[in-house]
């Protein structure tokens, strides 16, 4: 049972006082209280959040960290792929330098073969230019060349006809071919016995025809003035064989060449006087026997007497030389094929002499 009184107005406004700020108190605490939870439901909501976000993170960054395990593993085996690379390139490098090196050298030793061919081909050009221009001067000179090999021929067929008249001649006297004869080394060739007993230098009276003979040959042919002019000697020269020493050897046939010669210059009106100096003599004895003497049959082949006519050097040197000073064209080399040719004509010359 409550009791009533009425209190003081001061004391009344003093209890209302009190009884309001306590219950605001209550009411703020209780709100600080339901804050709080709020905060304490939140801070544990938001835990578990974390921790599930920690769980979750934690498993991530494992993949994460055996992710870069591997990539790591891997950056070593592309690092170490790299080094050995790396060798090959360095490797690779210098095979380049020493090849490039290589290449270089052989492009320097290819210019300079191809400097070397070209100074070959030009050389052959030349070659080709100096050949077409000695074929061209061969060309122009063919006609003048063979026309001097038909003098050159002339001249040994002259001096063959001579030899052979001379031959017929005695043949026609003797009338026995056997006794003359042309050698090999272009000369008429008569036996000892067709001029001479054995052993004797006397001119036998059964020959004085067969000198006639030649008398008149030989004149006919020196008053040739086409003929004489190609004669530089006419050679009596006598022959041995072996028998005896070499002085009577060559006592006799030194004899029997002058006895054949005094015939032919002195013999009936002195017909071949004025062409004296066409002829000589010589004695050889037996130093150029044309057959073996250990035989009767060789032996007699030596004693013999030869008439041989030498060709003037001169004469035929003329021939040559007008050759050589024809104005033909080519150059200095055509010209010294030309001089080789004439010496080939002058050693066909000497052959026929």
């Amino acid at each position: 049972m409550r009791r009533s009184f009425r209190p003081r107005r001061g004391a009344v406004a003093a209890a209302e006082g009190e009884q309001g700020f306590w219950p605001s108190y209550a009411d703020m605490m209780s709100a600080v209280a339901l804050i709080l939870f709020f905060l304490m439901l939140l801070s544990y909501i938001q835990n578990l959040i974390t921790g599930n976000d920690l769980q979750s993170t934690q498993e991530a960054l494992a993949e994460t960290r055996a992710t870069l395990d591997l990539t790591l593993a891997q950056v070593d085996e592309a690092r170490s792929d790299l080094e050995k690379v790396t060798i090959d390139l360095d490797e690779a490098r210098l095979t380049l330098d020493e090849q490039r090196g290589r290449l270089e050298e052989q492009s320097a030793q290819l210019a300079s073969q191809k400097d070397e061919l070209a100074a070959q081909d030009k050389l052959l050009a030349d070659q080709k230019a100096l050949i077409g221009e000695q074929e061209q001067y061969l060309k122009a000179a063919n006609k003048e060349l063979l026309e001097m090999r038909s003098r050159m021929q002339t001249i040994a067929v002259l001096r063959l006809s001579i030899l052979e008249q001379i031959r017929d001649s005695v043949v026609g006297v003797m009338g026995d071919a056997s006794k003359v004869t042309i050698g090999d080394n272009g000369a008429i060739v008569l036996d000892e016995g067709v001029l001479f007993d054995f052993g004797s230098s006397a001119v036998k009276a059964a020959a004085r025809p067969t000198l006639d003979r030649l008398v008149t040959v030989f004149k006919t042919f020196l008053s040739d003035a086409d003929n004489a002019k190609y004669v530089d000697s006419i050679v009596i020269s006598g022959h041995t064989d072996s028998t005896g020493s070499d002085a009577q050897n060559r006592a006799l046939s030194t004899d029997r060449a002058n006895a054949v010669l005094n015939y032919l210059l002195t013999s009936g009106k002195g017909e071949l006087n004025e062409y004296a100096r066409y002829f000589c003599a010589a004695g050889y004895g037996k130093t150029r026997p044309v057959a073996s003497n250990d035989t009767e049959e060789g032996r007699a082949q030596n004693r013999r007497i030869e008439i041989s006519i030498t060709l003037r050097d001169d004469t035929v040197m003329e021939i040559v030389d007008s050759y050589l000073k024809m104005d033909l064209p080519g150059s200095a080399a055509a010209q010294s094929v030309l001089a080789v040719l004439a010496a080939g004509l002058l050693l066909d010359r000497k052959s026929v002499v």
